[in-house]
């Protein structure tokens, strides 16, 4: 027995350290947990863009309704009033509640000011209490239940002030036709949706003026509510639900008024009548040209295309591949005009879309797997869709190219110039007619077609032209080199390929090269001259105009002092003289002035002279 407890004993401490062992890895685990961000309340700013003020948003359509469907519906009907008023009042302070915290949320929603959030609480704070929507808040937050102490318990209509609330209804379906994939099936549903409510409203107004006037008193009014048939709540509600519909759709088998008060609520139901019927027709016009013109948008115009068909009698067999190629690309849903859909977005969204669109595809052709991921971005934005129907060529023989092809969906075959003869059949991935746009040297086909290429089935291809693929290449050279590379593989192995004249080729790039860069060396020689010219014309220029202000200013006071007799006319030949010497002296300092450009020209000359010559010798 000692023996079996010892045992006992061994195997409880066992599990007693095992346990601790366990609490301590926990431990240890939870603190190699990273701890979670508090939120503080304090400073909390709901972003209007976040999800958060989105569902808000959602959550505030429900108060709304209850409160514009159910105040009047109680205020009408009173046996609906009197039979569920404590889950009225339940529900209608819910929905206060809900009002409440809608207004703190509006304190705290911040807004953009130059492209940033603002998060500054007294900015956010100032900024609502100044606005119009405030006034409509608190107005809809007035205590009014307190009217209940006076006019009593069953009269809803008091909370009428709720009904202020509306613009917050208006901002949360606006912000969900913007965000949902289906604006046209919502535009219709919000259409109905309000179109219920103004139904709803009628009806109400309809049974409180059948009260008013009498049940049953006449054929236009609400029967007599003795009767069974039409004493019920429900009974009430649908029957005075279908006369307003009756009303508003114009139907006409509603009876004849015989009262004041009848006609005018007839005249005021078909004049909003008219307008329903107005706005059904046009919203559903809207929503029908707006699907006609997304059809346009991703498909291209068919019945312009028939037309254009039928008026140049063309064959019926190109009519039927014509018609075909539209019914593969309606039923298959293939879209052939993306850059002009996403056109109106910024140029980074449309790369990160048509890299999202595209990089599965690009990512499978083989000269691109080892590429840099800036040249995918940029391949993507020039890649053009194609479709190509059964037995189609998409290129021949000897077709001067102008574009290489990437196959996305499909297969095609390489085949003879019967057309019958397959070479190789070329299926998702594969790509071809780059060597006639990557100018290899030593081609002899130069820019054409080297094989014949036929669509089996429908085939979708991309189109990367020749100009496009120049362009982005420029920016990537090792790119470049890469698919040159794989170009002159090709080429050898068809035998296409001559390696002397690529030899030639180069040399003569070199001596090209050596000429330019002599040329260049020239050029800065004849710069540097240049300039010193112009300095030097520049100086001479100030010379000459400091001594003409001399020369004035010294000749200022002649004619004030005219000698008077024959003996002063000598000292004024004197004084002649040595100005005449003084001109002659400044003639001298010119000429040899323009001596020295003169031989400055000339040099300019025989350099220029020698330029020509090497120009005509490079010619």
């Amino acid at each position: 027995m000692n023996r079996w407890a010892r045992v006992f004993r061994w195997h409880r401490m066992q599990k007693e350290d095992d346990e601790v062992e366990e609490k301590k890895e926990e431990g240890k685990d939870e603190k190699k947990l990273p701890a979670k961000p508090k939120v503080n309340w304090t400073e909390w700013v709901v972003d209007p863009s976040e999800e958060f003020y989105y569902g808000w948003l959602q959550v505030m359509i429900f108060p709304i309704f209850y409160n514009w469907i159910l105040i009047i519906c109680r205020t009408c009907f009173k046996e609906i009033e009197d039979e569920f008023l404590t889950l009225w009042l339940t529900l209608d302070y819910c929905s206060d509640l809900l009002y409440v915290a809608d207004t703190i949320i509006k304190f705290r929603t911040g807004y953009l000011e130059q492209g940033i959030l603002v998060q500054d609480r007294e900015r956010l704070k100032k900024r609502y209490l100044f606005s119009s929507r405030f006034l409509l808040d608190l107005a809809s937050l007035l205590p009014t239940d307190l009217l209940y102490l006076y006019f009593g318990i069953h009269q809803p209509l008091v909370r009428v002030n709720r009904f202020l609330r509306i613009s917050r209804l208006n901002e949360a379906m606006d912000r969900m036709e913007t965000r949902t994939s289906y604006p046209n099936t919502f535009r219709i549903s919000k259409l109905m949706l309000y179109i219920f409510v103004l139904i709803h409203w009628n009806a109400c107004i309809y049974f409180a003026l059948s009260s008013y006037i009498g049940f049953g008193v006449d054929s236009w009014v609400y029967p007599n509510i003795s009767d069974p048939v039409f004493a019920p709540a429900r009974h009430q509600y649908i029957y005075c639900f279908w006369f307003s519909a009756q009303i508003f759709t114009t139907v006409g088998d509603t009876p004849l008024p015989n009262r004041e008060e009848e006609y005018l609520f007839m005249i005021a139901d078909l004049l909003i009548a008219v307008l329903v019927f107005a706005s059904v027709v046009g919203n559903v016009g809207n929503v029908i040209t707006n699907l006609r013109d997304r059809d346009n948008v991703f498909f291209p115009n068919h019945e312009l295309v028939k037309g254009y068909l039928r008026n140049r009698y063309i064959s019926k067999e190109l009519r039927n591949r014509v018609n075909d190629w539209y019914q593969h690309l309606y039923i298959n849903r293939k879209i052939t005009r993306e850059n002009e859909i996403l056109q109106q977005l910024p140029v980074q969204l449309q790369t990160e879309i048509a890299v999202s669109v595209h990089l599965p595809t690009l990512s499978k052709v083989t000269i691109f797997q080892n590429c840099e991921t800036s040249l995918l971005e940029e391949l993507v934005l020039k890649l053009i869709p194609q479709v190509y129907s059964p037995g189609e060529y998409v290129c021949r023989k000897g077709d001067v190219g102008h574009e290489m092809y990437i196959i996305k969906d499909g297969k095609l075959a390489v085949v003879a110039d019967d057309g019958v003869t397959q070479f190789a059949v070329l299926s998702d991935g594969n790509f071809f007619g780059e060597i006639s746009i990557l100018n290899i040297k030593g081609n002899k086909s130069g820019n054409r077609r080297t094989a014949n290429i036929r669509s089996i089935g429908h085939s979708d291809l991309f189109s990367l032209s020749k100009e496009d693929l120049t362009d982005v290449l420029s920016e990537f050279p090792a790119a470049k080199r890469h698919l040159e590379e794989k170009g002159r593989q090709i080429l050898t192995k068809m035998g296409m390929l001559v390696e002397a004249a690529e030899g030639e080729e180069e040399q003569e790039e070199e001596k090209v090269e050596v000429k330019v860069e002599r040329l260049e060396g020239n050029l800065d020689t004849l710069q540097t001259k240049l300039a010193r010219l112009m300095a030097e014309l520049e100086s001479s220029n100030r010379k000459i105009l400091a001594r003409v202000e001399q020369l004035e200013l010294e000749t200022e006071g002649w004619e004030d002092h005219l000698p008077e007799e024959g003996g002063e006319e000598g000292g004024e030949v004197e004084r002649r003289d040595g100005v005449g010497m003084e001109v002659e002296g400044e003639r001298g300092e010119v000429e040899g002035e323009e001596q020295a450009k003169g031989t400055e020209r000339e040099d300019e000359g025989k350099d220029e002279g020698y330029g020509e010559e090497k120009g005509r010798e490079e010619k």
